[in-house]
């Protein structure tokens, strides 16, 4: 039934949800993916987040404008960078301790994502049983389809190596310094670059196409005991 309701088109519940999601993921779930790597950096001990007043729910520590704009218009997007230092962290290998802070933010999305794939699947079983309406169900299941596609996206987003997101620091772990540094050194051009091709529409298929297989594949995996029940 909720696949049905979720191959729809314009309708206004469809393009509703999708903008209250939207700002949902945008002010609640974003948030949680700074969060995370401020949380991991500190519990490598590195305290530059925590003093930065960036261990923190609150969006308006963590919410970039421009990156917030991006993500209603093309569903990928960015927050402020979380600071840290890795010197201060206390991992054998610093560059090892900053793939880890890096991962944490998109790893935080797929979680977040898996949990509002499991409520989409609990609305539906909720639904079957006759105790919600069909109109409810609908809204509820647009609701967490958009705020799970949203998270698969910022997480394969972010994983993007380029400065500054936290695909760049993972490549960091596996690159010689002087590569890593030589690259940083055009950190801001390259992210002007990147902005510029994605408002062109360069990497929307890739991008699509990946967080596309990602939200499917969690989709099935977490769907699978809702319909081994039914």
């Amino acid at each position: 039934m909720l696949r049905s309701i979720l191959a729809g088109g314009g309708d206004p519940i469809v393009v509703i949800m999708q903008l209250l999601s939207t700002a949902f993921v945008v002010f609640c779930t974003l948030p949680v993916h700074e969060y995370a790597h401020a949380l991991m950096a500190t519990k490598l001990g590195d305290q530059t987040a925590r003093l930065s007043g960036r261990l923190t729910l609150s969006p308006l520590r963590h919410i970039d404008v421009i990156g917030a704009i991006m993500i209603f218009i093309a569903g990928f997007g960015y927050a402020k960078p979380v600071p840290v230092n890795m010197n201060n962290l206390n991992t054998k290998n610093k560059k090892v301790g900053m793939a880890l802070v890096a991962l944490a933010g998109p790893v935080s999305n797929i979680i977040m994502a898996a949990f509002f794939i499991l409520l989409k699947n609990i609305c539906a079983v909720i639904y079957e049983t006759g105790a919600m309406s069909e109109l409810l169900a609908t809204i509820i299941a647009y609701f967490f389809y958009f705020a799970a596609s949203i998270n698969v996206s910022l997480a394969v987003f972010n994983l993007i190596p380029i400065p500054p997101l936290d695909g760049s620091r993972i490549l960091f772990s596996i690159i010689p310094d002087k590569y890593y540094y030589t690259i940083m050194k055009y950190e801001r051009q390259i992210m002007l670059g990147m902005l510029v091709l994605l408002a062109l529409g360069v990497f929307s298929v890739p991008l699509s196409f990946l967080s596309d297989f990602l939200y499917n594949a969690l989709n099935k995996l977490i769907s699978l005991p809702f319909n081994l029940i039914r």
